[in-house]
């Protein structure tokens, strides 16, 4: 019998608009399962349901959700008819959890032993044994100097090393079975790498199984023995991982994969056209729920749902064969070397840093003669591990920091010292996406608002900013009825294009994105990459900074990469990646994750979305 077996598994919302009588189903009859020291992959885009599945297994449903049918059985027992004190002893002892966020995670107030030590009170082991415990776990995740990181917090620490000292507390109890969310989203290449390796040497000498929630396809093909794809709430195609993505046999799977930019070649990405249905729409969808957005759909489709059809290898479409006909989008164009007018010169910049505390006085350097120039219409791309000095730089060149050596020039003028001349020049020429929309936007303004912020401070008219937004958000393939809305009702990849509207409403010539595609799934990420190839067209230059090398070679002209705060190496994005020079560099290319599905013969195109 297996470890883990979901059979039937249902849960309801209300969609809000007539109150608690009217609800829909948000996850539709799962049935899944998971062996002991196995790996069950479960992917989708955002809104599909994955994050949902943890959190019924968890125990800690959203207000409102609620269970409509269905049982999750672990080691032969419905935990879901557990009393609440019985599940809290389960849960960290033989069931644990790795989150999304590592610092969110964390206890930014409390020590890293003050919190192991309360886990180890969770799992019952004796008080004097906590500290002697504590270093071995952080040895076990292969964490420096152990006994030192024990009085640090979690400030003190990389977004990676936070996400070793999860794992470490995941595996402390040697869990028969661990929850993993989205467990490397935010980290980068080598960190990705690091942390799945970890997980997967725990994984063995623990024999505990997986079940490994994602949006990144590439991660799963080499991780997981089986793969379930989510859509609107229900599996419509599961089976062996490499299978799956090797001949994926639902148009969702398919357009997943085409979706996802290529390390090898580069490519076209497949843009799905509209979006996943929300709440009130999952109340009024019939038939297939992905009907509406397939290249390969029929009337019958809209007529009635589709169940899983097959035994070990399963999948939810009446025609399954139609599937190898949805062809990828057309090549991008040729990378350009930009001949035009030089607009960003930076020369031997470099920022140090004196620490405080215990260390005061101590100076590190954080970015150290770093110089290039950008020309109109190029597209930069800039990556690193983290902690290379990526982020720095962008905060240097807007004028969020100062440099502490060397020159910046925007537009022919020097804007290093940063005074009221150089503000009102970067204004006029330059804007900033930042990578996390959600602290980016002002919660309690409009979207609207939020967009046109830069006509109102010009003190435009409202008509005509009203025009703007509305012209933006269309450009942006945002429904212009959007403006009415806050951030918080839209979803990320939502918020990311109003970022990137109130961006553009200034008319740069030079727009920096920080990991803007960061955490996205691979549609919306798709959506973001389509956009930012349109604005190429207008003349606009980019400085793109990510720790995704794909989405780089899919995007930039020109690449830098760097390393402790230098450069390493620089130039044509397809001589860097196809030749590389630096040892830095390779191993970068090493740590990516492999490329996904083999290229097929295509005959059926997707079409763009409207917009």
């Amino acid at each position: 019998m297996s470890l883990l077996m979901i059979r039937d598994l249902t849960v309801t919302a209300p969609t809000g608009q007539r109150g608690d009588a009217d609800r829909v189903r948000v996850l539709r009859g799962i049935s899944l399962s998971l062996d002991r020291g196995m790996v069950l992959g479960v992917v989708g885009e955002s809104g599909a349901g994955k994050s949902l599945l943890g959190r019924v297994i968890a125990g800690q449903l959203p207000p409102g959700f609620a269970m409509a049918a269905g049982r999750v059985d672990f080691s032969r027992r419905n935990i879901l008819a557990l009393t609440p004190g019985a599940r809290r002893a389960m849960l960290g002892r033989e069931i644990a959890f790795i989150p999304q966020d590592p610092r969110a995670a964390l206890n930014p107030v409390r020590t890293i032993f003050s919190q192991l030590r309360e886990h180890f009170a969770h799992l019952g082991l004796p008080r004097h044994q906590h500290r002697a415990r504590a270093i071995e776990v952080l040895a076990d995740v292969q964490l420096p100097d152990p006994a030192d990181l024990l009085g640090r917090f979690p400030h003190q620490l990389s977004a990676g090393m936070c996400q070793r000292v999860l794992i470490a507390m995941a595996f402390a109890s040697r869990p028969l079975l661990l929850v993993a969310d989205e467990p490397a989203a935010a980290l980068d290449a080598a960190a990705q790498r690091q942390t799945l390796e970890l997980i997967a040497a725990q994984r063995r000498r623990a024999g505990t199984a997986v079940l490994f929630i994602t949006h990144d396809l590439r991660r799963v093909a080499g991780f997981c023995d089986r793969l379930a794809v989510l859509y609107a709430g229900a599996v419509v195609e599961e089976g062996a991982a490499a299978a799956v993505m090797s001949r994926p046999l639902h148009p969702y799977t398919r357009a997943l994969e085409l979706a996802t930019p290529s390390l090898a070649t580069r490519r076209g990405l497949v843009v799905l056209p509209g979006h996943q249905p929300g709440l009130a729409a999952l109340g009024r969808a019939s038939g297939c729920r992905f009907a509406p957005r397939c290249p390969v759909r029929s009337a019958g489709c809209a007529e009635r749902e589709i169940p899983l059809i097959g035994d070990d290898r399963r999948v939810a479409c009446q025609y399954p064969e139609r599937t190898s006909r949805i062809a990828p989008a057309p090549p991008p164009p040729p990378y350009r070397v930009g001949s035009g007018e030089v607009l960003l010169q930076v020369d031997g910049l470099g920022r140090r840093l004196r620490a405080g505390g215990v260390l005061r006085g101590r100076v590190t350097a954080v970015l150290e003669d770093v110089s290039f120039k950008l020309r109109e219409g190029e597209f930069l791309g800039i990556v690193g591990e983290s902690g290379s000095g990526k982020s720095t730089l962008a905060r240097l060149i807007v004028g969020l920091d100062r440099p502490t050596t060397g020159r910046i020039a925007l537009a022919g003028a020097d804007v290093t010292k940063g005074d009221g001349a150089a503000r009102r020049i970067r204004l006029a020429n330059l804007q900033m996406v930042f990578p996390d929309p959600d602290s980016a936007l002002n919660p309690r303004r409009r979207i609207g608002s939020i967009v046109a912020q830069a006509l109102e401070a010009a003190r435009r008219p409202a008509v005509e900013r009203e025009a703007v937004a509305a012209d933006l958000m269309r450009a942006m393939g945002l429904d212009p009825a959007l403006v009415a809305r806050l951030p918080g009702q839209l979803s990320r990849g939502q918020r990311q294009r109003v970022s990137i509207a109130r961006a553009l409403a200034a008319r740069p010539r030079l727009l920096v994105a920080d990991d803007v595609v960061s955490g996205l799934d691979v549609s919306t990420q798709a959506q973001l990459l389509a956009l930012l190839a349109r604005l190429r067209a207008s003349g606009i230059a980019l400085v793109f900074i990510s720790h995704d090398l794909a989405v780089v070679r899919h995007l930039c002209d020109r690449v830098i990469v760097m390393q402790q705060g230098r450069i390493v190496e620089a130039g044509e994005t397809e001589r860097v990646f196809t030749d590389p020079q630096a040892e830095h560099t390779r191993a970068l290319l090493a740590a990516a994750p492999p490329d996904i599905g083999p290229p097929a013969t295509t005959l059926l195109a997707i079409p763009p979305p409207a917009g």
